[in-house]
């Protein structure tokens, strides 16, 4: 033990959690190696002395994630093999004085705010010149840009706000500097991500500017996919829409959680909206952007929820035919409006229902990709896997959809753009023929 306290650190990142969480262990990264600090993420070689654990604290499976890994770590600090186990993110700032009884052996707890603290620790300190540095542990071509932090939105179901405070947007000026120093490192995509997109400017130039950011970083030379996660519907700022028409190198794809349609559930998760504005907004979409690809991501088994509830939202989905879904079982979250209802859904029926619903997304997603059969689409090779090419349409994000099968002899360049006659549709994927 004491031999290794002779030789120079080397920090670990592990990041739980979504892709926010990401960024901010990237920012941390990026902290700690301009500190002249060795620092890896997801290290497998274990040549690592400290560990952070970048927790999240979402819904119930991702806690119990959290603190397995947390208490990995700390199995390994107890047999010698590491000096340090540090926790930060969404858990622990939620829950930090019930984990720190718990869990004592944790050298240090931070909250999701609290970078300057914990490069202290380091004895090092934070580096404002570096705003928009980060390491990137995403792949070279692609990267996200989180354009806010928190949430002033009060969905009864989420805790979100408890964890990341209310909503707080970075400058025009500084998204675009940080964009340009993403190509400079060779990244093509962003995925701009937030809490809740569409909210954008409203704290800092007192109206929704996220049109007049789209269109700053647009003018990016070398960035040529920006895509749009996690837009509100209430209130949905359609000239967004004009932007991604107007603009080439805006991917037609817009991640919209919806969470439920029936309006029952609408009003008890205060979601600010009904099932008839949602569809209407939907049809608007559509029409302003026609090819658009509709990502949505729902509940099921919140508190009330009945049958017939579950029947409309499997007929909103026939009705609109989203590209792509996601679904989550409620998870009952203290301090929430929701906590105060009756959770009268058993674990298992909430995942049945799940499953139900996702049963009716597999058909719809099946006769979508299927309309793809014969077309020539421009795709991102992402990687190299089992001996064959797989990328990506402007149509799909990374990890939570679909990838295209390229079929080629020729060697592809990971990161390049390339065309594909698309010959085969599955459920989920595609395959083709590199063009």
């Amino acid at each position: 033990m004491k031999a290794r306290t002779l030789q120079k650190d080397k920090v670990n990142i592990i990041t739980l959690g979504c892709s926010k969480n990401l960024v901010d262990s990237e920012v941390l990264s990026g902290q700690l190696a301009a500190n002249a600090i060795d620092v890896v993420h997801e290290n497998k070689k274990l040549d690592h002395n400290i560990v952070v654990v970048n927790t999240c604290g979402f819904i119930d499976k991702a806690k119990e994630e959290s603190i397995n890994t947390i208490l990995d770590q700390l199995e390994l600090k107890r047999r010698g093999k590491l000096d340090k186990v540090f926790v930060t993110g969404c858990l622990s700032e939620r829950y930090r004085n019930d984990l720190e009884l718990e869990m004592p052996q944790v050298d240090a707890w931070f909250g999701t705010m609290e970078l300057p603290l914990m490069l202290k620790r380091f004895e090092v300190d934070y580096k404002a010149e570096l705003v928009g540095e980060r390491l990137l542990s995403t792949p070279q071509h692609y990267a996200y840009l989180k354009i806010s932090e928190g949430c002033n939105r009060t969905c009864s179901f989420c805790a979100i706000p408890l964890m990341r405070g209310q909503h707080v947007s970075k400058t025009i000026e500084a998204l675009v500097a940080e964009a340009e120093g993403l190509v400079k490192k060779g990244v093509k995509e962003v995925m701009l991500i937030a809490q809740e997109l569409t909210y954008y400017g409203l704290d800092i130039y007192k109206k929704r500017e996220l049109p007049r950011l789209l269109h700053a970083l647009a003018d990016v030379k070398g960035l040529e996919w920006i895509r749009l996660h996690y837009a509100y519907p209430s209130k949905f700022p359609l000239e967004i829409l004009d932007v991604m028409r107007e603009r080439e190198n805006i991917c037609k794809y817009l991640d919209m959680p919806l969470q439920h349609a029936s309006n029952n559930m609408l009003k008890a998760m205060k979601r600010n909206i009904t099932r008839e504005e949602m569809s209407e907004l939907i049809h608007q979409i559509r029409e302003r952007v026609p090819g658009i690809c509709l990502r949505t991501t729902l509940i099921a088994g919140f508190p009330g929820e009945t049958e017939e509830d579950v029947e409309e939202l499997k007929a909103f989905l026939v009705e609109h035919k989203f590209d792509r879904v996601g679904i989550f079982s409620y998870s009952h979250e203290e301090n929430t409006s929701a906590h105060l209802l009756e959770d009268n859904i058993s674990q298992e029926d909430k995942e049945l229902r799940a499953q139900e619903i996702m049963e009716v997304q597999q058909e719809i997603s099946l006769e979508r990709n299927q309309e793809k059969v014969g077309k020539t689409l421009k795709v991102i090779v992402d990687k190299r896997e089992a001996g064959r090419y797989l990328g990506r349409t402007e149509f799909d994000s990374v990890e939570v959809d679909n990838e295209v099968i390229i079929n080629t002899t020729k060697r592809l360049k990971i990161g390049d753009f390339v065309m594909v006659k698309i010959t085969k549709a599955f459920d989920y994927d595609l395959e083709g023929e590199l063009v």
